[in-house]
């Protein structure tokens, strides 16, 4: 086509532009296809599982929020119960108190319709007229304190209901949170497993494996022994959770997200940890890496959204992601934010 350019003839101008351009856009094309239409299959392949961690990740992260906010509205759910429960009950005392102030005003109400200077005049008896008058006045003192204790309590019974709905609306402010959090894991988890389903068949059955992570075998402790007797028995506890899946916003004892494997491995010690790796972090004494012990929670990232235990012989077990099992993995897998012993 370029043998059949023309410049000597102005005439020909529009053609000639056009033909030039024609040929700018086979040279374009050649040159492109000289490339192939779409990147190596390698890095392709590369780019889709960086892509995939980084779902995972942000995954985690919304869990930790999830975790977090679902932890609230359990607090919140049994700190309106327990206002309501005490509310009820103060309602009853008031009513009680109530019942009695009105049989004290009726006594009084019979007893004192007559002027008591005159019924004194008139009194067969006027000895036991005194002695009644005397305690009806202490009746009426009794009256008194009865009213300031209704009002006292009927304030408190106030506050108690102020707190509950202020309580019901965080509540529900909780369910939100917990809800959009949910949706924002199922979202960044159902791409992940779009993007993995994508990749061809030898490369994702390459990818599940590497996933996997090791078997999870009993490790040696590197000869280094707990910081106490609780962190021996939530590492024992750790590790025989070692081959079980990875669930999002799970706390055991089938399934586990970092944090839930945390808790509970140190529930089994007795010890009641925070449920959101965040929180755990700040669950004890924080130490260095160097100084780290088996039991030793190891806290990853600047926002500590991921959260494994210590072992020894630098290794940690940990929930890794959705699709691996807890396993063992070197302490420095990720950016350590902290250790922490409980």
């Amino acid at each position: 086509m370029v043998s059949h350019r023309r410049f000597s003839h102005p005439g020909h101008s529009r053609g000639t532009r056009v033909t030039v351009l024609s040929a700018a856009a086979v040279t374009a094309a050649a040159a492109l296809g000289s490339v192939p239409a779409s990147a190596d299959p390698r890095d392709k392949t590369e780019a889709t599982r960086s892509t995939v961690d980084r779902l995972f990740e942000e995954a985690e992260k919304a869990t930790e929020r999830y975790n977090e906010a679902d932890e609230r509205a359990d607090a919140l759910r049994a700190r309106v119960d327990r206002l309501r429960d005490s509310t009820a009950r103060g309602q009853e005392r008031v009513n009680r108190m109530r019942g009695a102030l009105g049989s004290i005003a009726g006594a009084q109400y019979r007893s004192g319709g007559v002027d008591p200077a005159l019924a004194l005049l008139l009194s067969s008896d006027p000895d036991n007229y005194l002695g009644r008058a005397e305690a009806l006045d202490r009746v009426s003192d009794r009256q008194a304190l009865a009213l300031r204790e209704i009002g006292q309590v009927q304030r408190k019974l106030g506050r108690q209901r102020e707190e509950a709905t202020e309580d019901l609306a965080e509540l529900e402010r909780s369910r939100a949170a917990v809800a959009r959090h949910k949706r924002t894991v199922e979202a960044k988890l159902a791409e992940a497993r779009r993007l993995l389903n994508s990749l061809p068949d030898a490369e994702r059955d390459a990818d599940r494996a590497s996933r996997s992570g090791r078997d999870g075998a009993p490790m040696s402790l590197g000869g280094l022994a707990p910081a106490s007797a609780r962190a021996a028995a939530a590492a024992r506890a750790a590790r025989g959770a070692v081959g079980l899946p990875y669930v999002w916003g799970a706390n055991g004892p089938s399934g586990f997200d970092c944090s839930g494997l945390t808790q509970w491995a140190y529930a089994q010690a007795g010890v009641s940890l925070p449920r959101t790796s965040q929180a755990q972090r700040y669950a004890g004494q924080q130490v260095p890496l160097s100084e780290a012990r088996p039991g030793d929670l190891v806290a990853y990232r600047d926002d500590a959204s991921h959260i494994g235990m210590y072992m020894g012989n630098g290794q940690v077990v940990h929930a890794p992601y959705p699709g691996a099992s807890v396993r063992y993995d070197p302490v420095g897998m990720m950016p350590v934010s902290s250790v922490t012993r409980v």
